[in-house]
């Protein structure tokens, strides 16, 4: 009995990449602009940052996600007044119909298309060598040492993200809903992801204090063993681990906010002394905040600052 194949359509398919860069901007940042013949998304990850886009003059705030159509001029500020942004770009081209429901897009991308960003980013810095966070920067290395197909994973990963857009995009044109029906095991997962949001919650509020597991268990109403649990299986992390880091990112905020000494941000982590805490940010960064300092100025181009 004969067999017949389908041919499977691609409508749409990432031809090529340009660029793939993840920026951690100190304040007064100031790209002056550019525009070119291919697409490039900006997600904030941490913060937010002023953005133009042709005549369009936006402020992105963390979980924002911004799509710039080829030809479009497009520049990026980080005022006094803004959190230093942490944001994934990536540049590539497209020539797809169906991303024109993406031209002058701005969303807030939903729980699935994150996960699709966070292995996008991980992909991208097992895929391509470093920098990735020099603004000038646009030539991509191949990792020789990247897992199997990894350039391939990144390429589905980012067409799985511009299908999800362009779905969501189509949804919201015609008034639809963006929520669909959830099953039973959905909703369950759903409340161990309000679980997860809800530590993270109390561990950013108490950033300045001590905090031990008992101290969260207490707070959602689970046991030890229960919260550690749900916390690997939503995060792929342990708990106090997931506090050491947040307190880590905290930290490099203050510091690419350039207004705060180190022993001022020691102080403001619950650190009892400067060295502990310093050695707590190399021990995470393999860099002391000094040298974590001169590296964002300097690939910024900003002045260098001298603090203690």
């Amino acid at each position: 009995m004969p067999f017949s194949r389908l041919i499977l359509e691609t409508p749409v398919q990432v031809e090529s990449l340009i660029s793939f860069h993840y920026f951690e901007y100190p304040t007064g940042f100031l790209f002056e602009g550019e525009s070119h013949d291919f697409w490039e998304l900006l997600y904030v990850d941490k913060g937010e940052v002023e953005v133009r886009a042709d005549d369009r003059l936006l402020t992105l705030k963390q979980g924002q996600l911004i799509f710039h159509k080829p030809g479009e001029f497009h520049t990026v500020r980080v005022d006094a007044g803004h959190r230093p942004p942490n944001l994934i770009v990536i540049a590539f081209g497209c020539t797809s119909p169906l991303m024109q429901e993406l031209e002058n897009r701005v969303s807030y991308p939903g729980e699935r298309e994150r996960s699709w960003l966070a292995l996008l980013l991980q992909e991208g810095f097992a895929s391509f060598l470093p920098p990735y966070h020099t603004p000038g920067s646009h030539e991509l290395s191949r990792n020789p040492q990247a897992p199997a197909a990894s350039q391939q994973a990144f390429r589905l990963l980012l067409e799985l993200l511009l299908i999800g857009q362009i779905r969501s995009a189509r949804s919201e044109a015609l008034g639809e809903q963006a929520e669909q029906r959830r099953s039973v095991p959905a909703k369950a997962a759903r409340l161990e992801q309000d679980t997860v949001r809800r530590v993270r919650e109390i561990m950013r509020q108490r950033l300045s204090e001590p905090l031990a597991l008992d101290d969260l268990c207490r707070a959602v109403h689970l046991g030890r063993s229960r919260l550690k649990e749900i916390f690997l299986s939503q995060t792929g992390m342990g708990v106090m681990d997931a506090f050491k880091e947040m307190k880590i990112e905290e930290a490099k905020t203050l510091i690419r906010e350039r207004r705060h000494t180190y022993t001022e941000i020691a102080d403001r982590l619950g650190y009892s002394s400067l060295h502990y805490f310093s050695r707590d940010f190399k021990k995470a960064t393999g860099m002391p905040p000094s040298e974590y300092s001169r590296t964002v100025t300097a690939a910024a181009s900003l002045p260098s600052d001298s603090r203690r």
